[in-house]
Formats: structure tokens, C-alpha cells, sequence
């Protein structure tokens, strides 16, 4: 605390009062600085309500109802997996059939390991025929599509004997059969496929062959 200030004479009157004032002076600067130290602590506290004025909830928010997100459609794998398999498995034009089939005046056609009572038995007409696809009027490569999907539907179906018709060829140039040979080489290069014979005349000679599928591997439960 500040020792107060006493005069010893009038002399001393002057230097007195110079001093009482420069206090004042002092006194009313630290004053000033308080209240303006005040007012900016009180302006930045009320910054946001000055400049935005009172906030009011809006009406109804309470009773409003948000949507829930809709999920992402789910990718199509299966598919995906199934357009993979086909590409792998494109049938080709170029397959050499003629060393696989057996040397008979109908060409038949059985996997390795399988005997020959197995084609016999196909033309003997011993396995049911269960479905048949006529590829008349099909142009080569809407006939490999057809007989692609055909066989694979098939066999995933638990069929075992289908008949495939391509055809004499009565109608086509040189009166060639031209999906004839095609067919063959197709079928052969089937993994679905075990065998396959000409059919028999009342199931359409020399214009259908008989095919024997794989059966299906079925899980165990």
C-alpha cells in the first residue's frame, strides 16, 4: 500500500499536488482499462446471439421422421461366377473330334475310362430320353450357345440321357450336314458329357445323336 503523502511546508505544497494528480490520472486509466476489458469479455461472450439474434426450435422437429438408409444392391457374384465358368468353358470350332470317336460307321464317342457296353447300351436304346434340343435353323454360333447352356442346364437338373437334333443336312449347300461334325466336336469337349451315339432311326438316325451326362454329385446332408 502507498505511504500517504504529507507537506513539510508550503514549499512542498507544489510537488504535492503534481503527485496527487499524476495518481488520479493513473488511478482513472486503470479504470478505463477495467471497464473496456469488460466490455470486449462481455461482447465475445454474447458474439453468436448478436450476430445470429435468438435461436427458436423449429416446429415439429420432435415429430419429424428421418428415412433409413437405403443398403447398396447387393453384387451380383453368382452371375459373375456363372459368365466366368461359360468363358471358361467356350466350346471351340477347332477341337480334332475325329481321333476320339470310335471307328464304327456311327462314330460314337465314350470318355476314357468308360467301357464299351456303355455305347452299346445308348444304342440299344436302354436310357430313357429325358429332354431334346432341335438346333434346326440355328446359325453355328447361336447352335454353340444353345448346346453350351443346354448340356449344362442338364446336367444340373440330374438328367442322364438327352438327344441333340442337328440335323441331315438335306437342306443345306452340297447337301452336307453342317452342324453334324460341329456338334460332336462340341459335345466331346463337354466335360458334363460320358458318351454319346447316333440315334437310332425311330429317334431320328443320322440326324440326332443320343448323350449320355454325367450324373450329379450329390452332398451329403
Amino acid at each position: 500500500m502507498t505511504a500517504p503523502l504529507k507537506a513539510q511546508s508550503f514549499a512542498d505544497l507544489k510537488p504535492l499536488r503534481r503527485t496527487l494528480q499524476e495518481r488520479a490520472a493513473q488511478q482513472a486509466e486503470r479504470e478505463r482499462l477495467r471497464r473496456e476489458a469488460e466490455q470486449r469479455a462481455r461482447a465475445e461472450r454474447h458474439l453468436f446471439q448478436d450476430a445470429v439474434g435468438a435461436v427458436q426450435p423449429l416446429k415439429g422437429q420432435h415429430e419429424r421422421h428421418w428415412p433409413a438408409p437405403v443398403p447398396p444392391e447387393p453384387l451380383p457374384v453368382q452371375r459373375q461366377l456363372d459368365e466366368a465358368r461359360v468363358l471358361h468353358e467356350s466350346l471351340s470350332d477347332e477341337f480334332d473330334v475325329s481321333t476320339l470317336l470310335d471307328v464304327d460307321d456311327q462314330l460314337s464317342f465314350r470318355r476314357t475310362g468308360m467301357g464299351p457296353d456303355v455305347t452299346r447300351r445308348l444304342r440299344a436304346g436302354q436310357w430313357s430320353i429325358q429332354r431334346q434340343l432341335d438346333l434346326h435353323g440355328l446359325r453355328v454360333d447361336e447352335a454353340r450357345e444353345a448346346l453350351g447352356q443346354f448340356i449344362r442346364l442338364a446336367h444340373r437338373t440330374g438328367l442322364r440321357c438327352v438327344r441333340v437334333v442337328h440335323g441331315k443336312g438335306l437342306g443345306s449347300p452340297g447337301k452336307t450336314p453342317v452342324l453334324k461334325g460341329r456338334v460332336q466336336g462340341w459335345l466331346v469337349q463337354k466335360k458334363e458329357v460320358l458318351a454319346f451315339v447316333q440315334a437310332r432311326p425311330m429317334d431320328g438316325g443320322a440326324g440326332a445323336l443320343v448323350v449320355l451326362l454325367q450324373p450329379v454329385l450329390r452332398k451329403n446332408s
